[in-house]
Formats: C-alpha cells, sequence, structure tokens
C-alpha cells in the first residue's frame, strides 16, 4: 500500500501516521478575545482520498456536532487510508449564541466561497473553503431542520452524478432527494469544484435526536468504507438501502390558529388524508389539512401555532410506496440496535 501524503492545515503541516487538532482563527470579538473554528485532522499511514465532514454551517444545529464527536472516538479511524478533516463547529458566532446566523445577520450557507476581504460571513465562508474543502476530495455535511421544524433522516444530493449517486447510496439514510444546488451553499460551491457533496439533514435545532445521531455515525462509517478509507466489514449487515424521492411537497396551513391531531414524522399518508387540524382558540371553527397525494411524512413543523400559508408537513412522493415503507421499517428498526454494532 502506498504511503499517505502529508496535508498542511491553518499553515500546520500533517504528516501520514499523525492526529492534530488545528484551530483556523476565525474573527475577533468585541472583548479582544479571538474565535477559532475547530479542526481535528486524522492523517492515516496509507493513501487514501481526503474526507471533509462538517456540522454547524447553521451555528443552531447541533445534531451533526455529535456525529462528529462520536466518530472521533472510534477505534477504527487509528488506521484509516487517507486523510479526514473534522470539522464539528463551522459557524462559531452562531454556535455561541445558539443562532442559525452569523452577527451580520447572514446565512452562512448562502455565502460560499465567499471573500478574505467581504462580511464576516464572507470571510469565514473563504476560510473554511480555502482551508478545507478545496483540499478534499469527497465532502458529507451534516444538518438539521430548521427551528420547531423536523426532519427524518434524509440525505440531499445531485444524484445526475454518477459518483455522488453511489456515495448517497453507501451513506444509508432511507430517503434520497435529488437535490438542486442554490446559488451561494456549501454544495453549490463543491459542485463548481467537481467534488461529491452529501447533505445529511435529520431531526430538530437545538435538540439532539438519538436515532438521527445514530444514523449519521453509521451512513459516515458505510460512506468512509465505501470510498476504501476504512476496511468492509467481515459480516456485512443486510440493510433495506434507500428509497430516492421522485418528488416532494410542502403542505400549508389554510388558516392561522392552533394546530392539532398532527401525523407523525415518517408516517406514510394517501391522498385527502387528513394530516392535522387547524382551528381557532375558541373552538368555534375547525379546517382539515389533507395530503395533497401519497407519499411519506419527512418533514414537519412542530409548533402548535400556525399563521396561514406557514409549512407545516414536508410530503416526499415515491414510485413505490411498499417498497419505502418498507426501508422506513428496517431503518427505524436497525438504529433502535446498540450502534456498537456499527
Amino acid at each position: 500500500m502506498a504511503r499517505n501524503n502529508s496535508i498542511e492545515i491553518g499553515g500546520i503541516t500533517i504528516s501520514p501516521g499523525e492526529r492534530v487538532n488545528v484551530d483556523l482563527p476565525v474573527a475577533d470579538l468585541y472583548t479582544s478575545e479571538s474565535l477559532h473554528m475547530p479542526v481535528q485532522i486524522i492523517c492515516g499511514r496509507s493513501a487514501g482520498p481526503v474526507l471533509f465532514i462538517s456540522a454547524a454551517i447553521h451555528g443552531d444545529e447541533l445534531n451533526g456536532v455529535e456525529i462528529i464527536r462520536r466518530l472521533l472516538k472510534r477505534k477504527s479511524l487509528r488506521s484509516i487510508r487517507g486523510t479526514l478533516l473534522a470539522v464539528p463547529i463551522v459557524n462559531v458566532h452562531g454556535f455561541l449564541n445558539q443562532s442559525r446566523y452569523l452577527p451580520d445577520r447572514r446565512d452562512l450557507n448562502r455565502t460560499f466561497p465567499g471573500s478574505s476581504k467581504g462580511s464576516i460571513a464572507a470571510r469565514l465562508a473563504n476560510l473554511f473553503i480555502t482551508q478545507i474543502v478545496s483540499k478534499a476530495d469527497y465532502g458529507i455535511d451534516l444538518h438539521t431542520g430548521a427551528l420547531n421544524r423536523s426532519n427524518l433522516p434524509q440525505i440531499r444530493a445531485n444524484l445526475d452524478d454518477e459518483k455522488t449517486l453511489e456515495f448517497a447510496n453507501a451513506f444509508g439514510a432511507p430517503v434520497i432527494i435529488n437535490s438542486n444546488t442554490r446559488d451561494g451553499s456549501l454544495r453549490a460551491c463543491a459542485a463548481n469544484l467537481g467534488m461529491p457533496v452529501l447533505t445529511y439533514e435529520a431531526g430538530e435545532a437545538l435538540r439532539f435526536d438519538e436515532v438521527s445521531i445514530r444514523a449519521g455515525l453509521r451512513g459516515i462509517l458505510n460512506a468512509m468504507r465505501l470510498i476504501g478509507m476504512l476496511p468492509r466489514l467481515k459480516k456485512e449487515k443486510t440493510v433495506a438501502g434507500a428509497v430516492i424521492a421522485r418528488s416532494t411537497s410542502w403542505v400549508r396551513a389554510p388558516r392561522s390558529g392552533i394546530v392539532s391531531a398532527r401525523v407523525k414524522i415518517g408516517s406514510s399518508v394517501t391522498a385527502g388524508q387528513r394530516l392535522a387540524i387547524v382551528g381557532d382558540p375558541l373552538g368555534n371553527e375547525e379546517i382539515s389539512v389533507v395530503a395533497p397525494f401519497d407519499g411519506i411524512v419527512i418533514g414537519c413543523s412542530n409548533s402548535p401555532l400556525s399563521h396561514e400559508g406557514d409549512a407545516l408537513f414536508h410530503l416526499g412522493g415515491f414510485k413505490s410506496m411498499p417498497r419505502a415503507e418498507d426501508i422506513l421499517e428496517t431503518f427505524v428498526a436497525t438504529h433502535d440496535d446498540d450502534i456498537g454494532t456499527v
């Protein structure tokens, strides 16, 4: 096996066989204290791809931080091939403030590739691209739903690219969405570099969700095995695989009011089925929220209050509903097991 190459991050050279923490300087606070982006680099002795794994691009999305923390404790990383760049907290400002945004109220995931001379968001985006993304061959970016909104574990990726599709299937999330890139997003920037990048969406902001965390950790290890960073398991588990959503659509509140009798995330629904009831506080009027097509609830609002037009349920439509239901059932059963078996 060929020897791995050294890598330079933040002016520090990490040689094959080394595991090093690097604090990338982000900005100075009003108090003259400095903020840093923590990065752990594991440079394997043997040659292989470079993979970056990032979380908390939105500072209130915490599941990914815990996924990376658990990943870095895995003994199997002692013998990886290639190099792992683990960045558990990209948006350090937002993480400290428990906020999705940066102090300039900008969304970091609409600011890439950024600029070294721009706003706080632009400078942070530029730092992450130049020091981490540009040095990788693959990427996995970890997210959750927004505040008061949950996502069923899912992968979003450009499935028109065969390499990315293979990477997405290997991850093992129950649902894969062929998602177009948005200007300024990390995925769009990585696509311009010709790099396969997956976005893992699972759970809710400011909350840990154990199933989402277990699925994310298992998925990263699966992806690392696919690209040769980790050896294949001697006993491969039978996995139902993933199902690709042919379409997705948000179902919105028909009126303002109190939301009750809602279906749960992961539920399969049929066209015309009642998803929830929206009523006024006095109980004089109630309107049903109904499913526009057969599908599975892949995201939902958790708030009991809504304004007219608020997004309440995110439905995914599938070519074969029975297969999608089987995959979800297997997924839940698998991740109820001990994560030590991953």
